[in-house]
C-alpha cells in the first residue's frame, strides 16, 4: 500500500492540471472588439488570471506566451504589425479562451488635459454636420471613465467603438479631429484614447512618488495633506441632505442647495487621476499624446514650468516607450480686453507651456493666441485647434513636409530707442492676418512700465522687427501679446500665429505661489 504522502505526490500533477485548466482569463479594458495596435511597435498585451497560470496569445500570425506572477498579472509582447487588418486577438489560459475580434493595426494616439480636450464634437462649431459625415469605421474611440483616488487602479469601465455619427457626438472634439486629419492624410487606421478631465490640475495627472522625488512641491502635498486630514465627506452631505430637506419643506423657494462634491476623490488632488484615469493604461502600445490644459495651473504659472516637464517626462518614463511625442496646445486669448498693458497669469502660464519645448525634447506646442472667445473659456472652433495639432504629428512624426511650429522670439537687441527682435521658425516669413500694421506689441524702458509700441518689419528681412514708441528713449524689454486676451495679429505667411512672448525676466505676478 502506498503511504499517504507518496499518494499525494501522485495527485500533484492532476491537481497543477486541473487548476490550469479552470484559469479563467481577464483582460485590461483596452483589449475589446474593435481596437486599433500600434503599427510597427510591439505589441503589449497584459491581464488576469490563476496564480502560476501558463498563458497565450496570438495577433497576426505572431504567437507570445507568459506565465501569470503570484498577484495573477500576467503581461507579454506580441511582434510589431504594419499598418491593417481587421486580425483576431486570441488569448488562451487552460480552457478559457479569450478572443477579441475585428482589431485593427495603426496609429494610436492619447488625447488627453482638462475640459477643452474634454469638450465633445457635439458642443463644437458645426456639431450637426460634424456628425453626419463622422463616417469613418478605421477611426476606433475608447474613452476612460473619470476616477480620482490615491490606490492605483488596474483597469477601468470602457470599450472600443467604431467611429460613426452616434458614437462621435461625446467624444472629445480635438481629439477626433486631430485623429480624423491623421486618417484622412495617412489612409491608415488610427486609435483615440480619450482620458481628458475637465478642470484637472496637471498635478493631479503625475503620481505621489514623483511628485516627492522632484523635491520642490512640499507645499503642494502638504495642502493637501492638511485638507484631508480634516475633511469629513459623510458630514457635508448629511449636512446638504437637511439644508435640501429644508428647502422642500419650505416650499422649495429661492435656489436649491448645492450638493457636495468630493475634492479628495476630484481633480485637483496630487496624483489622483494618474491613479484612476492613467495609470490602467500605462503600457499599451502607442505613437503619442496630445494634451490641452493649463487653465487650472494658471494662478501657479511659474510652478507650471517644472510641473508640466515633470508631468511629461513621468509619463514616458513609466509607458517605456522612449521619448514618445508630447503635443499641447498653448493657452487661447480669453477673458475681457484691457486698452493699457498689464500683468497676466495666462500669460506666464503660455510662457511656461513655451518654455516646455527647450527642455524637453519632441515635444510641440498648437499655438492659438487668435481662437479664443472672450467670454468663454471654451472656444468651439475646436477643428483648427486640431489642426495644428496635427501639423505637428505629421511634419515630425509622419515625414511630410507642412509648416507646424508658429514663429518664435529669438533675439533682441537694443539700439537707441529701437527694439530689433529677431524670430525663427518664421517660414516664408512674417506676416499679419487683418490690416497691414503689426499689432500687439509692447516695450518698456527701467521704470518697466511697458506701453503699446508701433512694429515693423525690418526692410530686407522676413524674420525680424523694429520696435519703438515715443514714450520710451531707452527701451529695455519687449513683449507681445502679453494679456489674458491680447489684440495681436503677426503670424507666419503660412497662418500660423507668432507666438507669444517676453524678452524680459521681471518677476511675474505668479512667482512665488506654491499651493492653491
Amino acid at each position: 500500500m502506498l503511504s499517504f504522502p507518496t499518494r499525494w505526490l501522485m495527485l500533484l500533477p492532476l491537481l497543477v492540471t486541473t487548476v490550469s485548466a479552470s484559469a479563467e482569463i481577464s483582460v485590461c479594458s483596452l483589449f475589446t472588439d474593435h481596437m486599433v495596435v500600434q503599427r510597427d511597435r510591439p505589441v503589449r498585451v497584459w491581464g488576469w488570471t490563476d496564480a502560476g497560470a501558463e498563458v497565450t496569445a496570438s495577433l497576426g500570425g505572431h504567437d507570445a506566451e507568459a506565465t501569470a506572477g503570484s498577484d495573477g498579472r500576467f503581461e507579454m509582447e506580441l511582434a510589431a504589425l504594419p499598418a491593417g487588418g481587421p486580425h483576431e486577438l486570441v488569448i488562451q489560459s487552460g480552457n478559457d479562451t479569450k478572443t477579441i475580434s475585428d482589431v485593427l493595426v495603426g496609429e494610436v494616439w492619447i488625447c488627453s488635459g482638462q475640459s477643452n480636450m474634454a469638450w465633445a464634437v457635439q458642443s463644437a462649431n458645426d456639431a450637426d454636420l460634424e456628425s453626419l459625415s463622422a463616417n469613418y469605421p478605421q477611426i476606433r474611440l475608447i474613452s476612460v471613465p473619470q476616477v480620482g483616488t490615491q490606490e492605483p487602479q488596474n483597469d477601468f469601465n470602457g470599450q472600443w467603438s467604431v467611429c460613426s455619427p452616434d458614437t462621435v457626438k461625446d467624444f472629445s472634439a480635438v481629439g477626433y479631429f486631430f485623429g480624423r486629419q491623421l486618417h484622412q492624410t495617412l489612409d491608415v487606421p488610427i486609435g483615440l484614447i480619450d482620458n481628458a478631465w475637465g478642470g484637472s490640475a496637471a498635478e493631479a495627472w503625475i503620481s505621489r512618488q514623483r511628485l516627492e522625488k522632484a523635491g520642490e512641491y512640499e507645499d503642494l502635498l502638504n495642502h493637501w495633506d492638511e485638507l484631508a486630514s480634516n475633511y469629513d465627506f459623510a458630514k457635508m452631505k448629511k449636512a446638504y441632505e437637511e439644508r435640501r430637506q429644508a428647502w422642500i419643506d419650505g416650499g422649495r423657494k429661492g435656489n436649491a442647495p448645492r450638493a457636495p462634491r468630493d475634492a479628495m476623490s476630484g481633480n485637483h488632488r496630487p496624483a489622483n487621476i494618474y491613479n484612476g484615469v492613467l495609470k490602467p493604461t500605462i503600457g499599451y502600445s502607442i505613437r503619442g499624446a496630445i494634451w490641452y490644459q493649463g487653465e487650472s495651473n494658471s494662478s501657479r504659472a511659474y510652478q507650471y514650468r517644472n510641473l508640466f516637464p515633470l508631468m511629461i517626462q513621468s509619463w514616458r518614463d513609466e509607458w517605456g516607450q522612449g521619448e514618445f511625442p508630447f503635443y499641447w496646445v498653448q493657452l487661447a486669448d480669453y477673458r475681457a480686453e484691457v486698452d493699457q498693458p498689464a500683468e497676466s497669469d495666462w500669460a506666464e502660464l503660455r510662457e511656461a507651456q513655451t518654455m516646455t519645448m527647450d527642455k524637453l525634447s519632441n515635444t510641440g506646442q498648437a499655438v492659438i493666441i487668435d481662437l479664443g472667445e472672450a467670454s468663454d473659456i471654451h472656444p468651439k472652433n475646436k477643428q483648427d485647434v486640431a489642426k495644428r495639432l496635427a501639423r505637428w504629428a505629421l511634419a515630425k512624426d509622419y515625414g511630410i513636409d507642412v509648416p507646424y511650429q508658429s514663429p518664435r522670439f529669438d533675439s533682441v537687441e537694443f539700439d537707441g530707442d529701437k527694439a530689433i527682435v529677431k524670430f525663427s521658425h518664421t517660414g516664408r516669413g512674417l506676416d499679419t492676418f487683418d490690416v497691414r500694421e503689426m499689432i500687439g506689441f509692447t516695450i518698456a524702458g527701467d521704470d518697466k512700465k511697458f506701453v503699446h509700441a508701433e512694429a515693423k518689419l525690418m526692410p530686407g528681412t522676413k524674420d525680424t522687427v523694429v520696435v519703438s514708441s515715443p514714450e520710451i528713449s531707452d527701451p529695455v524689454a519687449v513683449r507681445y501679446a502679453w494679456a489674458d486676451n491680447p489684440i495681436c495679429n503677426v503670424q507666419s505667411a503660412d497662418g500660423l500665429p507668432l507666438t507669444p512672448f517676453r524678452s524680459d525676466d521681471f518677476p511675474g505676478v505668479t512667482a512665488g505661489r506654491t499651493a492653491p
